[in-house]
């Protein structure tokens, strides 16, 4: 963990690290997304159950820091039952926001969840032709 330690992070974030949501793979998902950042070798799988538009389940699989793994629970958190359009919308601040904050040498892995997402729900709209 260079560059800061577990001191620095909010109480918020370190619940999503040490006890995070939904980790796991949805059995055969509607949607599935990678994204990774290859300076820091962070890497998220996000895989979605999509029903009538509205996603009703999100389970990732990530490799990486602390950071990396709680925005990954954090996002699958804000995700559930959000329409498509609204899972777009999902901006890594709105990620970082959620976490109680992020030390500026972390704030990518914020963008690795905003990107995981924007992959499976582009993997949403290729198997289904939209």
């Amino acid at each position: 963990m260079t560059g800061y330690s577990f001191t620095d992070l909010g109480p918020i974030l370190l619940d999503h690290f040490e006890n995070p949501r939904n980790a796991g793979q949805v059995d055969n998902p509607d949607a599935a997304g990678r994204a990774g950042n290859p300076a820091c070798g962070d890497v998220m799988e996000l895989t979605l159950r999509i029903t009538a538009g509205v996603i009703q389940e999100a389970r990732f699989r990530t490799s990486g820091c602390s950071a990396a793994i709680a925005g990954s629970s954090m996002t699958t958190v804000l995700l559930a039952g959000r329409t498509l359009d609204e899972a777009e919308a999902l901006t890594n601040r709105e990620v970082a926001s959620a976490l109680g904050g992020l030390p500026p040498a972390k704030l990518h892995c914020s963008v690795l969840a905003e990107e995981a997402v924007h992959a499976a729900l582009a993997d949403y709209r290729r198997r289904n032709s939209l």
